[in-house]
């Protein structure tokens, strides 16, 4: 009973039987251990050769995927950019080497790859804005025009970015909004970052009038600037007459500060200005329009 088996996988080695339907008389152990070994000897390679596919594969993809992002993490790109990247290598990868394994079981693979890409086209067209903010995503994320916690101008907005996603960004504006901005939107506009730079220059126009002191109020100008611990003074301040205007001369003032400085520096001094022009007598002219009215004499 034992030797039966062998003896017939001995014969069937010499002899190998067609692998067909199942014998309708499963009584009859020398028909279907026939049966089971043409089965296993027609379909037994195929099925090997899948399984060390797709396990050789898997191993082999997830050798790949590390490779992957360890290759983006240490060329400086974004982590979330960089994870991103690795699973569409990933899954690109598991596709490849699913078809393999289907292929080694005799299964025809051509229309098979035929039907995914057209699926691909007809997905791509139907996705075609959402992958449009794709690609602006991953422009954003590798060249880095901007990071979280700049304050920026963008895609028509203006705030503090928040986060960086793979089709919008968002941004939290002056007063606690928060805008959620499409790459696309970002990308295809000009975009300001105001936190790039350690220092940055505030330009004022103080007008004053024809009639004032003009080398005073350049002198006050100077002194408030001095006076200030947060005006940097490498670059120096620059106060020049800027414009002869039609009721005011304008002196520009330009002092340079600390990005983190910027708005605090810039009301105080407009504030601290006006106060000192005041007490100095220096007028600050506004728009008004002057009526002459002349008498006619009678008409002789």
């Amino acid at each position: 009973m034992f030797r039966l088996p062998f003896l017939l996988l001995f014969q069937a080695a010499e002899n190998p039987p067609a692998a067909g339907s199942p014998p309708e008389d499963l009584t009859d152990v020398n028909a279907v251990m026939d049966w089971l070994v043409g089965f296993v000897q027609t379909y037994g390679p195929k099925v090997v050769g899948a399984l060390l596919t797709l396990v050789i594969g898997l191993i082999v993809v997830g050798w790949i995927t590390r490779g992957v992002r360890t290759a983006l993490v240490r060329a400086k790109v974004d982590a979330t950019l960089a994870g991103f990247l690795a699973n569409i290598a990933r899954t690109g990868l598991l596709v490849m080497v699913f078809i393999s394994a289907v292929g080694k079981l005799g299964v025809e693979t051509t229309s098979f790859v035929a039907v995914l890409g057209a699926c691909g086209l007809a997905v791509g067209l139907a996705l075609q804005s959402s992958l449009g903010n794709l690609a602006a995503g991953v422009m954003i994320m590798f060249f880095k025009p901007f990071q979280v916690g700049d304050f920026v101008e963008a895609g028509g907005t203006v705030g503090v970015v928040e986060e960086i996603l793979v089709f919008s960004t968002r941004l939290k504006t002056g007063d606690n909004k928060r805008i959620i901005v499409p790459n696309s939107q970002i990308t295809s506009g000009t975009i300001v970052n105001y936190s790039a730079n350690d220092t940055r220059r505030i330009d004022l126009v103080f007008g004053i009038g024809y009639g004032d002191d003009l080398k005073q109020a350049k002198s006050i100008l100077e002194r408030l600037c001095a006076e200030d611990p947060r005006i940097l003074q490498e670059p120096a301040p620059v106060i020049a007459v800027g414009e002869l205007a039609d009721s005011s001369v304008n002196l520009l003032c330009r002092p340079w500060v600390k990005t983190g400085d910027y708005w605090a520096v810039y009301w105080d001094l407009l504030e601290k200005a006006k106060e000192a022009f005041d007490a100095a007598g220096v007028s600050i002219p506004f728009p008004q329009t002057d009526v002459h009215l002349h008498k006619v004499g009678d008409a002789a």
